[in-house]
């Protein structure tokens, strides 16, 4: 198998109050930060008070894929280069009093997210740092290559069609006189 370019790094959780009756709390992704010297891949609490928790996700590795290079290339260009984190709710209190959310992936591709956006997935995003930043945009650089764009056609040389898809004629003949008798 290949070695592919990544990084070990932890994700930050946050529950924080709302103040609807319905959902008295709601998760959001506070960071991504570096995982090296973080020890485990168990969840921990960081921090709980009357304005939420704060979870820390250890034991996550973000990869860089050949076939992704589109992606991290999208995402380099932009104005504000961004680590995305697809998480899901646990079904069952694991390691809380209740259950919390589980981060399951982390990337920098803007494809990647895209299709787990399309899939219904939650997705979020953050600031990525400089490093990261360039990091990706090295590997970007040297194997993304943009598809060609392909000429289009002027409009002049298209097929001229009836409203039925039928090929039409033009002709430059002047039809003359509606029948017998005139001239």
């Amino acid at each position: 198998m290949p070695d592919r370019p990544g990084i070990d790094v932890a994700v930050i959780l946050r529950k924080l109050p709302t103040s609807s009756r319905w959902q008295p709390w709601r998760w959001e992704l506070e960071d991504v930060v570096p995982g090296e010297g973080i020890a485990g891949d168990a969840p921990r609490l960081l921090h709980r008070d009357a304005q939420g928790e704060r979870w820390l996700h250890p034991g996550l590795r973000v990869e860089l894929f050949r076939d992704e290079a589109e992606g991290y290339y999208l995402n380099v260009t932009t104005p504000a280069p961004a680590w995305f984190v697809l998480w899901r709710m646990e079904d069952t209190a694991t390691v809380a009093q209740e259950p919390i959310p589980r981060p399951l992936i982390v990337t920098l591709s803007y494809n990647e997210a895209g299709r787990w956006l399309d899939a219904q997935e939650t997705v979020e995003q953050v600031p990525a740092p400089p490093q990261v930043v360039e990091w990706m945009r090295l590997f970007a650089e040297e194997h993304y290559v943009p598809e060609p764009k392909k000429r289009k056609r002027p409009e002049s040389f298209r097929r001229l069609e009836d409203r039925f898809g039928q090929p039409a004629s033009v002709t430059t003949e002047k039809k003359r006189g509606g029948g017998e008798g005139h001239e």
